[in-house]
């Protein structure tokens, strides 16, 4: 664990060990929330000299604007060994058997988790495509029928896919990669805003390694058997 982590601006590239151990950083697709809660904490601080009834606008919008901070870190990792490896902070919702051989891991994040997503395994993007849908609580049954995005990836295991879903409050989903990217296992792919559920279907032949129940960390938790 970093001694004293520094935050480096969205969009800043990879950095690894300092002085103080790695960095964390804020994640991509932040600014938009953000922007506008930083800045009404620091009008409003700059309002309490003048005025100590400002303070009743300055608290909140702190705490707010501090706690946003912390929802959108991303904190570097060392990437964990494995076949397949979690591409959520979260933990593991459902384990479940799919009609083609397949079996999907369904992965809860919720608000307190880094909410970066980041690739299970090497590969080649072969598609993201955006799904429109509701919007129900992510560790819902309905939130299969929610907004969001599909991954395909073109990996030495054959075809991998992945699903980001929108929760209740999580209504953006922010792609990093397009089709036809190259990526490494454990490289960050994209950022959910809010509690929302990742799936990840393991290709048929691979056993879970994880149970339900269990915590995973992006880019670290092993989720196949060998």
């Amino acid at each position: 664990m970093p001694h004293s982590p520094s935050t480096a601006p969205s969009g800043s590239p990879s950095s690894g060990p300092a002085s103080g151990g790695p960095r964390v950083r804020l994640a991509r697709g932040a600014s938009p929330w953000l922007v506008p809660t930083l800045a009404t904490a620091a009008v409003s601080l700059a309002r309490v000299r003048k005025s100590p009834r400002a303070a009743l606008v300055a608290v909140p919008a702190t705490a707010l604007a501090a706690g946003m901070l912390w929802f959108f870190r991303d904190p570097e990792r060392e990437i964990g060994q494995g076949r397949v490896l979690s591409p959520a902070d979260g933990v593991v919702q459902s384990i479940m058997p799919w009609q083609d051989g397949r079996t999907r891991v369904a992965i809860f994040m919720s608000p307190l988790n880094v909410h970066v997503n980041r690739a299970p395994l090497a590969g080649t993007v072969t598609s993201v495509e955006h799904i429109p849908g509701g919007f129900v609580p992510a560790f819902n049954k309905e939130s299969e029928n929610n907004e969001r995005v599909v991954w395909h990836f073109d990996t030495e295991l054959g075809d991998v896919e992945m699903v980001q879903i929108a929760g209740a409050v999580a209504r953006r989903i922010v792609p990093y990669l397009p089709s036809g990217a190259k990526v490494e296992q454990g490289e960050r792919l994209g950022l959910i805003r809010f509690g929302s559920r990742v799936d990840v279907y393991l290709p048929q032949g691979i056993e879970a390694a994880v149970e339900v129940g269990q915590t995973t960390t992006a880019g670290v938790t092993r989720l196949d058997r060998d």
